[in-house]
């Protein structure tokens, strides 16, 4: 997303004339995130994996939030979340599956030589650095885990 303040004031001009409040909602929130970011970089103009993060952290927010509306027994809220999620992901780049990341993870645990869980934190330095982006940091977690148990 490289002129992520342009594209952004696309999709809602967009998003409005369609009528489409979710996606004028989200997409302005995504706007006062970024805008945030960027004021406390010293107004410096964002780096692309500055705008990922920033996205990646209000998915994951999204994605917690489904989970506590499903446990309160909130369902039309669960199913808002979800589409305020949906939209969000339509910005984050392609994300690795199970069987990629497990392959990923195995070599990586390899490389840096973790054999048990005392060299759990080693593991996922070397394998979020290796995935930054691509992949939940809560499924990477699970599966070094599993690796290393």
């Amino acid at each position: 997303m490289k002129n992520w303040k342009k594209e952004l004031n696309d999709i809602v001009t967009k998003a409005l004339k369609e009528k489409d409040t979710v996606t004028v909602n989200v997409i302005k929130m995504l706007k006062t995130d970024l805008t945030n970011e960027e004021i406390k970089n010293n107004r410096e103009e964002l780096k692309e994996e500055q705008v990922i993060s920033v996205i990646q952290h209000a998915a994951k927010q999204r994605k917690e939030s489904i989970e506590e509306y499903k446990k309160v027994n909130k369902p039309e809220r669960a199913k808002e979340e979800e589409e305020e999620l949906k939209i969000l992901e339509k910005f984050l780049p392609d994300q690795l599956d199970a069987k990629k990341l497990e392959k990923i993870i195995d070599e990586t645990l390899k490389e840096v030589k973790a054999e048990d869980m005392k060299d759990f934190g080693k593991a996922m330095g070397a394998v979020m650095q290796k995935v930054k982006g691509q992949a939940d940091g809560k499924m990477v977690q699970d599966l070094v885990k599993k690796l290393l148990s």
